[in-house]
């Protein structure tokens, strides 16, 4: 069994290792089938400078009849128990995919634990949401529409009865899928909303020209001196990954900042005690989105696994000056914030991940860091089909 060693570890923490081993068998248990889970992909050319070739699953090909009613399906309110709710709602086509709120809202305005991430270029991503609880933007789709903080729907059913009932999407099933309206399934709608977000994808940006197209005068002075920094002092490229040919920012894994830490750690043990006990499913969508302390625990709440400890998942940074605020839990609301956060090592908790350190960079270092993330920005970005 491997056993992390933390950095900064106190003595008054031991006493829930014990309670974190419980987790870790069932852990890898359930990552173990997840990892083996792995649908075939095939690849198609994005088409957009810096980004690489679209993975696609083979069960589920794109084409445009199936995009178009993905893009319906993805902006129909009906699809929630108070009829304002849509995929739209959270992911807004008009602000970069994203709703600019701390936190997101749902039906009756209820709020979840989460800050929506931007759908743009999450066709990328081997797993969804902050804690990597889905595999697939297949799998990731069906979770908003039950959470009671979201969508509120009682059932899948509830969807597919508005389907069903409504002659344009039944014409619309039988052209992208061969099917009569009695064979309509959730499977149906995640498959055509997922190919849909295929599409959102964006590049092509100042550093894409500068990096990648070779336009020397793409980039500005202060933004060159921030992408060496970045690939350097900064230490950025470690997570944030720049390729040789294209990028997309990630690492496909999952980090602790200690951001939002403090709200668990004085009751940790008794957190994880009740985890312990408990009958419920630590993977659960609306436990996640209804219970900070579920919420905060991060990527242990999906695996178990001890350096899962409130790690979340590395997220993409292009276009991220159009996307604050900023991190799991919105608490950062501009990149000035980010910067100064992983300047001073993030912060201080038992399970801050080891790659996170003190930078010592200075302001002028901040601010041509801050070009350089500005620069991520592309100049066109993907809309709702017409």
């Amino acid at each position: 069994m491997k056993v992390t060693t933390f950095s900064r570890i106190d003595s008054r923490f031991l006493g829930y290792i014990v309670l974190i081993f419980v987790f870790y068998c069932i852990g890898c248990d359930s990552q173990k089938k997840k990892d083996n889970d792995l649908t075939e992909l095939t690849y198609i050319p994005s088409g957009i400078l810096g980004l690489p070739d679209l993975p696609v699953p083979k069960n589920n090909p794109q084409s445009n009849d199936k995009v178009s009613l993905g893009a319906k399906l993805y902006s129909d309110k009906r699809f929630s128990s108070d009829g304002t709710v849509s995929c739209a709602t959270c992911h807004k086509p008009e602000q970069a995919f994203v709703d600019k709120l701390k936190v997101s809202k749902g039906i009756k305005n209820f709020t979840g634990t989460r800050n929506a991430p931007t759908v743009l270029n999450a066709v990328y991503y081997k797993t969804q949401f902050w804690d990597g609880r889905r595999n697939d933007l297949e799998g990731q789709s069906k979770d908003p529409l039950l959470n009671p903080v979201e969508h509120g729907l009682s059932s899948h059913d509830d969807l597919i009865k508005i389907v069903k009932s409504d002659p344009d999407y039944t014409s619309k099933f039988k052209t992208v899928f061969g099917i009569e309206s009695d064979s309509i399934k959730i499977d149906h709608v995640a498959m055509a909303i997922a190919s849909f977000e295929r599409t959102i994808i964006s590049g092509n940006s100042p550093f894409d020209r500068y990096r990648f197209g070779k336009e020397e005068k793409a980039l500005s002075e202060s933004a060159i001196r921030g992408l060496n920094l970045y690939m350097g002092k900064a230490r950025c490229q470690d997570c944030h990954t720049i390729g040789e040919t294209y990028a997309i920012f990630i690492d496909d894994k999952f980090h602790n900042l200690g951001v939002g830490f403090k709200r668990i750690q004085p009751k940790l043990e008794e957190i994880l005690q009740k985890k312990a006990e408990s009958k419920n499913s630590p993977t659960s969508d609306e436990e996640i989105l209804t219970n900070i302390e579920s919420s905060e625990l991060g990527r242990f709440a999906v695996t178990g696994i001890s350096e899962d400890l409130g790690a979340f998942k590395t997220p993409g940074l292009r276009n991220i000056a159009l996307t604050s605020p900023y991190m799991h839990d919105g608490s950062l609301t501009s990149l000035e914030q980010v910067i100064d956060l992983y300047d001073k090592g993030g912060e201080t908790n038992p399970f801050l991940s080891s790659g996170i350190r003190p930078l010592g960079l200075t302001g002028q270092e901040k601010a041509d860091l801050v070009s350089f993330l500005k620069s991520l920005t592309s100049p066109v970005l993907p809309s709702m089909p017409k």
